[in-house]
């Protein structure tokens, strides 16, 4: 019986591995089906500069994403993402317009400040209120969302209004690398880094595999999910401030709809909707993925319909695959 056991725990373990890396491979496999088809068709799309701008397009939706994957790990979803994207940006525009001698990383930091505070929002109307996350998160985003018209009385903040050294944020490339993809590769590096080495990192996955067993271990769920909310806001206060930066104005329809490109890469990506698993390696892949159908069918010409489309048959296509896995772990189990 010792020996069966011994036995049964290495396969059961093998058997996550693998349709863990089938997740990841089967996304390179057809990122690079996918170039080689479109390359032919339009040869424009494999040129450096044509994946540098993939790059540059993605690189926001990188990193709100990847706090929404803190999110979706521990069951929950962020639908104000898009709303705090435009809060912060209109809030932190008009500050620079008066203040404009503002130190370029105090106005980041400011962005992070204000997005960590909805963001903490949130956790509150969800830990406190038992508020299901998307039905609280879907009203503050409409919450959000006012806020910015109320703020700015309808008004837009343009570009020569705009500081030079701000605009100069997301688009320098003092390395030879733009700025803002920069931004996203040491998020990406700082969140893995977070959620392998850290307490709390740990703490997440817990209480999205099993939030009972969770509580019974000593871990405070309630302060976790509070947590993943705030570091959501954070990193889209952030990416509000690099969106102002990049497209060089703060409106009012700021990353509207912003939101479900934000759950669809981590999604697509291997984050299991039903919470508990996924990584960021996955994350930049399903972002890197959105990021090429929309590029590739805008150089082919074809509609903007088909872009939504695609995004959503990704979505089903990684939700029912997550519900496969699901059910071979438990008969496994």
């Amino acid at each position: 019986m010792i020996v069966d056991k011994e036995v049964s725990r290495p396969q059961g373990g093998r058997l996550v591995e693998a349709l863990v890396r089938f997740r990841e491979l089967g996304i390179v496999a057809f990122i690079l089906a996918l170039t080689v088809l479109v390359g032919l068709r339009a040869p424009a799309f494999l040129t450096v500069d044509n994946f540098r701008d993939i790059l540059l397009n993605i690189s926001i939706l990188v990193i709100v994403a990847l706090g929404q994957m803190l999110v979706i790990i521990t069951r929950g979803i962020d639908l104000s993402v898009g709303s705090i994207i435009g809060l912060t940006a209109m809030i932190v525009s008009f500050t620079l317009v008066a203040f404009p001698a503002m130190p370029v990383p105090l106005a980041l930091l400011l962005g992070m400040a204000l997005g960590a505070v909805l963001g903490a929002a949130n956790g509150l109307v969800i830990t406190l209120g038992n508020v299901p996350p998307i039905i609280a998160t879907l009203g503050t985003m409409n919450i959000y969302r006012g806020l910015i018209f109320y703020y700015s009385e309808g008004a837009w903040v343009n570009a020569f209004e705009m500081p030079a050294a701000f605009r100069g944020l997301a688009k320098a490339a003092p390395l030879g690398v733009p700025n803002l993809i920069l931004f996203a590769a040491a998020t990406a590096v700082i969140v893995a880094l977070f959620l392998t080495y850290t307490r709390l990192g740990r703490d997440i996955y817990a209480v999205g595999s099993n939030p009972d067993a969770a509580r019974f271990a000593g871990i405070r769920a309630q302060q976790v999910i509070f947590s993943v909310y705030v570091l959501s806001g954070l990193l889209a206060g952030m990416a509000g401030v690099l969106w102002a930066s990049r497209f060089e104005a703060a409106q009012t329809n700021t990353a509207l709809g912003f939101e479900l490109q934000t759950v669809a890469a981590p999604v697509i990506g291997g984050v299991n909707i039903f919470g508990g698993s996924g990584g960021v390696p996955g994350v930049v892949l399903g972002a890197f993925l959105l990021g090429i159908i929309q590029n590739a069918l805008t150089l082919v010409q074809i509609s903007p319909f088909w872009q939504l489309a695609a995004q959503g048959l990704l979505i089903l296509a990684a939700v029912v695959f997550d519900s496969f896995v699901l059910r071979r772990l438990q008969r496994a189990a």
